[in-house]
């Protein structure tokens, strides 16, 4: 996958990027990511990117002309797909990341100060927000971002597994881990982990998700679909919901 980041501070990513399972992914040829500085595109003498809102308001806006030249610098032919990250966007879920990391061509842009133009956002395909806050720019949000649909991307995880695996895959938090020694300051490991029982295993790694998600994010499980359930975990379900009444 080819990622086009547009920002006003290139800075902030080849930490992020460069690192851990990106970087590696790089290394692969997996993932390849270019780095696009908005302020370069301007054309104005002092090279500003920003300026006053019609009709009055605090803060400056992020001004059309140098987007719009980056743009067609980068994507002439408006060949990747577009996103913007922005709060007023669609909240990035698991299944979003999914679908985005099936396209070859992804260009971010970033924004900053109060807001883009109108008619630079009105050349994006689609807007995202990472959640229901507000952070001074959209450079923080385009990494959870990349980190986030990297993962589905086969090649970019240690196994291929783990994607499936983890807090969301399967609209549940995910189960608790344990790793040697068995006992360390006298906490020990769940028998269960230890007894190389496989189902009795995968069970007791289902109904620690049902646990934890129904006292941490109990909404979540109004989606769960219980028509695969043996009855084991149907009854530990009712035993959970009993807890409340």
């Amino acid at each position: 996958m080819k990622i086009d980041v547009l920002t006003l501070f290139p800075e902030m990513f080849p930490g992020v990027l460069g690192a851990s399972m990106l970087g590696r992914a790089q290394e692969k040829g997996i993932l390849e990511f270019n780095l696009h500085n908005i302020r370069d595109y301007s054309e104005s003498k002092h090279k500003n990117t920003d300026d006053y809102p019609f009709g009055g308001g605090a803060g400056m806006v992020m001004m059309p002309q140098p987007i719009f030249s980056c743009l067609d610098a980068v994507d002439p032919d408006h060949a990747a797909l577009r996103v913007v990250l922005t709060p007023r966007g669609k909240t990035l879920t698991t299944a979003m990341a999914r679908e985005l990391a099936a396209e070859e061509h992804i260009l971010l842009l970033c924004g900053h100060y109060e807001g883009i133009d109108e008619r630079a956002m009105e050349q994006m395909d689609c807007e995202i927000s990472i959640g229901d806050y507000v952070l001074t720019g959209g450079e923080l949000p385009a990494m959870v971002l990349i980190d986030c649909i990297s993962r589905f991307i086969p090649g970019v995880l240690g196994s291929s597994e783990s994607a499936e695996e983890e807090s969301f895959s399967a609209g549940l938090l995910e189960y608790p881990q344990y790793t040697r020694p068995a006992e360390y300051r006298g906490m020990i490991v769940p028998e269960v982990l230890l007894n190389g029982n496989h189902a009795h295993i995968a069970r007791w790694r289902r109904q620690e998700s049902f646990r934890l998600t129904w006292e941490r994010r109990p909404e979540l499980m109004a989606n769960l679909d219980e028509s695969g359930l043996d009855k084991h975990d149907r009854r530990f379900l009712a035993e959970l919901k009993n807890q409340d009444n």
